[in-house]
């Protein structure tokens, strides 16, 4: 065979990975191939592989007669969006996708350049875990892995797709990630699989309901988007990756928007409803005012009372967070504080701007909160926001109350520019609580204490529980009409853009983990 004809040996084999019968295999299961997701992920054309003939060097277990090019994983870098990008999808044909020594060096491989260029790093992951027949081998290279997740955290941007089996120690490298996508009915994620349950802890549990898509969307917190197909979730990364920079030094992408920046919504200055104990959709307000009415909701299922995701203003890209008074009254509760910080450091580690909506009425009262640990959790949120130095930018449309509303990025903790809405209420607490506790003698002595109770309720609302006392301390820049927000919010944008904050020097903070 002379070399033109060993090469085009190679190359077909390493293209068909473990063979047309497991390639229909995965098929008919609703899965595509490796090489066709790397194929939709990156610019047509772009993609340049790398380590395509590298096989196992394992000998034993009579693995010396099942050597296939590439051995289970495909590797490299291309363009998405145009911007240079490194991938690796572990192809489930080829040994289940099992990660071997030379496996795991391929993928170590592409991370460590990923970091010298300052590009992004996408894993598609569809994997049985680790190759048995090569014992510590496999599991070294895990190791080797996750080292290079962790010093490439807040380095580059890294998404990491289910797409298929993680299971065991293989789901620690997509932890680790920024981003966490899974595939409904045909991936999961977790530790210790049903078998191994069942015999422990004598539960019956189906892999869906231990780690399928919804089970870590809603419930775990550990996934956040879940899609319906592989093809949904490529065109999901392609879409993430538009709002974020190439790297820590960058700025992220602008995009161009017909959308006028001095557009007013007339919806804005009904949206909040005259009873402070009316629930509203907070979503309604964020689609109003950002560019083409589009956001990326992050985080959709799992703690609903927060809202995270991305979107535009006058072309750039901002984080935003906000509370849902929609559910539990908006109120901050232990997931929505680790949500919410969560996404807070991944923005400022990636130099996007953070626009807060703030409606909150307190922390979630309750034993459960407080055995839980809702005064480390809710400290995350607090260190957070304290911590970005990226511009920050708050709105507040209603309830601005208690401690919670120095964690929702106030004045007080290094926001730049704080705006409030005229239905605002800033205040220790709601006016309900603060009767009670200021007038209660009064009050129980009155000759109708319900009257004598709402009279006090509309002496404290007009009293205290407005912007303007916080705007009269400089705690509020500007009250300003909820139909003009847009416009502001891009004119400051615009004014921080220059906008350059450090912390003191140290190794790092101590975060309440």
């Amino acid at each position: 065979m002379n070399h033109n004809d060993h090469l085009a040996d190679l190359e077909r084999r390493a293209e068909l990975g473990g063979g047309e019968e497991r390639l229909r295999r995965q098929r008919d299961a609703g899965k595509l191939t490796a090489r066709e997701r790397i194929d939709l992920l990156f610019d047509p054309g772009s993609f340049e592989e790398t380590d395509k003939f590298v096989t196992h060097r394992c000998r034993d277990f009579g693995m010396d007669e099942q050597v296939i090019p590439g051995d289970g994983v495909v590797c490299g870098h291309g363009r998405v969006n145009g911007r240079v990008t490194y991938a690796f999808a572990q192809d489930f044909t080829v040994f289940g996708g099992s990660l071997s020594e030379t496996n795991a060096a391929k993928i170590v491989k592409i991370m460590d350049l990923a970091m010298k260029m300052g590009a992004p790093i996408i894993g598609l992951n569809d994997s049985g875990g680790a190759r048995i027949q090569e014992g510590v081998l496999s599991l070294g290279g895990y190791a080797d892995i996750f080292l290079r997740n962790t010093l490439a955290s807040g380095v580059v941007p890294q998404i990491s797709a289910i797409m298929g089996p993680c299971a065991g120690g293989a789901v620690y490298s997509p932890a680790i990630t920024d981003f966490t996508i899974m595939v409904k009915n045909t991936s999961y994620m977790f530790v210790t699989g049903p078998d191994v349950i069942r015999t422990v802890t004598h539960e019956e549990v189906t892999k869906e309901e231990l780690g399928g898509a919804m089970t870590h969307n809603e419930k775990s917190g550990v996934a956040h988007f879940a899609v319906e197909s592989d093809q949904e979730c490529l065109l999901l990364i392609r879409e993430l990756l538009s709002f974020m920079p190439s790297n820590n030094v960058d700025d992220p992408p602008r995009a161009e928007t017909t959308d006028p920046a001095d557009r007013e919504d007339a919806v804005l200055e009904t949206v909040v409803p005259a009873a402070p104990n009316q629930p509203y959709d907070m979503l309604d307000v964020i689609h109003a005012i950002v560019d083409d009415r589009n956001f990326l909701e992050v985080h959709q299922y799992f703690a609903r009372n927060m809202v995270v995701g991305f979107a535009r203003l006058g072309g750039r890209s901002v984080g935003i967070v906000a509370n849902q008074p929609a559910y539990l009254a908006g109120t901050l509760d232990i997931d929505a504080s680790v949500k919410g910080a969560r996404f807070v450091r991944f923005c400022d580690a990636f130099n996007i701007p953070l626009v807060t909506f703030e409606d909150v009425p307190g922390f979630l009262p309750g034993t459960v909160q407080e055995f839980g640990g809702i005064i480390r959790h809710g400290a995350k949120l607090l260190f957070a926001f304290a911590e970005a130095t990226v511009p920050k930018v708050t709105v507040i449309t209603r309830k601005a109350y208690g401690g919670a509303y120095c964690v929702m990025s106030s004045k007080h903790i290094r926001a730049d520019v704080n705006y409030a809405w005229p239905t605002a209420e800033i205040a220790v607490m709601g006016a309900e609580g603060a009767v009670n506790i200021l007038y209660k003698r009064e009050i129980d002595a009155a000759p109708d204490v319900a009257a004598a109770r709402a009279a006090r309720i509309a002496e404290y609302r007009e009293k205290f529980a407005n912007p303007y006392i916080a705007a009269e301390q400089g705690f509020i820049d500007q009250v300003i009409p909820p139909r003009l927000t847009r416009g502001k919010l891009i004119t400051a944008l615009a004014a921080l853009e220059t906008k350059r904050d450090k912390n003191p020097p140290k190794k790092h903070g101590n975060i309440p983990l």
